[in-house]
């Protein structure tokens, strides 16, 4: 079976990538070959089969279809303009994030047999703010650009998969944490750079006050969860397609007491006024009933201090290596 991972030289892309070598199958069927596609070159991960490297957006049809070849049984869609971004320049929002989507669903489509399309939704696509209790059933009525993008792209997916075109899962993943590499244009960036930059001595800004909450994943749950949601039966979900993973409620305050319990420097961290970023985030809801998701097998998220240990462990050095090469 053939993968393609759309965005494959993002982080998630990347750690996704190197879990799929490093296992050689999926779902239960050997992996023959992988194409990664984004618009900087990705690193092929090493692997036991050919890896295949497409430095190009989603805009051309023609170069989606090469990236998903006949017996393509799974595509990972991770490629987006991110919230903050996606807020700031609202047209190059709709471009990747709706346009380049329908692009991805038509080359998907154009397959012989339909593949499984995993698509990675967002929280974003609530509101609601921090008293805000979701569950499966409520109604997603987004308070930025980026969340109703998200949505778009979640029927999208939903309307393909009801007639037949593809095999549709949207995953509307929690905030990440702790992302590894330099911060990023996500208005969520400041979750991870207030757990990693006191690791590098660097200095991280606080835009929120210490009892705001997030609804966050670390990236191996991340990663865990798209692997699951590529061998999920399509009976057991039936046909709403998109489900809210299990990741955890944390308020800054409580990710910095976990910091201090990691080593970190807290000192690091400094509070600041950026109504920009707040804007965008403080609607955002943070307790979630993912009751249906558990039911499917997805894993729940780890506490505060296992998100932390993770990144320690799997990212810290190279993140370092990253600063240190580019200073």
């Amino acid at each position: 079976m053939h993968v393609t991972i759309l965005g494959g030289a993002g982080f998630l892309g990347r750690k996704l990538a190197e879990r799929i070598a490093a296992e050689g199958n999926l779902a239960g069927r050997a992996i023959s070959a992988m194409t990664l596609l984004d618009q900087v070159r990705a690193t092929p991960p090493r692997a036991a089969f050919p890896v295949t490297v497409i430095e190009a957006g989603l805009d051309n049809f023609e170069t989606l279809r090469t990236a998903m070849p006949e017996g393509t049984g799974v595509v990972f869609h991770l490629a987006a303009v991110v919230s903050a971004q996606a807020e700031a320049d609202f047209h190059l929002g709709m471009r990747v994030n709706i346009e380049g989507t329908r692009n991805v669903l038509a080359a998907a489509a154009a397959l012989k047999a339909p593949p499984r399309l995993v698509f990675t939704s967002s929280v974003a696509t609530y509101s609601g703010g921090q008293d805000a209790v979701i569950t499966d059933a409520t109604r997603q009525v987004p308070a930025n650009s980026y969340g109703a993008q998200k949505i778009i792209g979640e029927l999208m997916v939903h309307d393909h998969t009801r007639k037949g075109f593809v095999d549709g899962i949207s995953l509307r993943l929690p905030t990440i944490v702790v992302r590894p590499g330099r911060p990023n244009r996500a208005a969520s960036s400041f979750a991870s750079s207030i757990l990693r930059e006191p690791f590098l001595g660097e200095e991280a800004a606080l835009p929120v006050p210490e009892d705001f909450a997030l609804f966050i994943a670390s990236p191996r749950s991340a990663v865990g969860w798209l692997l699951h949601a590529a061998g999920l039966a399509t009976g057991a979900v039936g046909l709403d397609r998109s489900i809210n993973p299990p990741g955890i409620r944390a308020t800054t305050g409580e990710m910095l007491a976990a910091l201090v319990a990691a080593g970190g420097d807290r000192g690091r961290v400094k509070r600041v006024d950026d109504k920009e970023i707040f804007d965008v985030v403080s609607p955002w809801p943070a307790k979630f009933d993912t009751a249906r998701a558990r039911a499917l097998g997805f894993a729940p998220q780890p506490p505060l201090n296992e998100i932390i240990g993770a990144f320690l462990e799997d990212d810290l050095a190279a993140t370092r290596a990253l600063r240190t090469a580019g200073s």
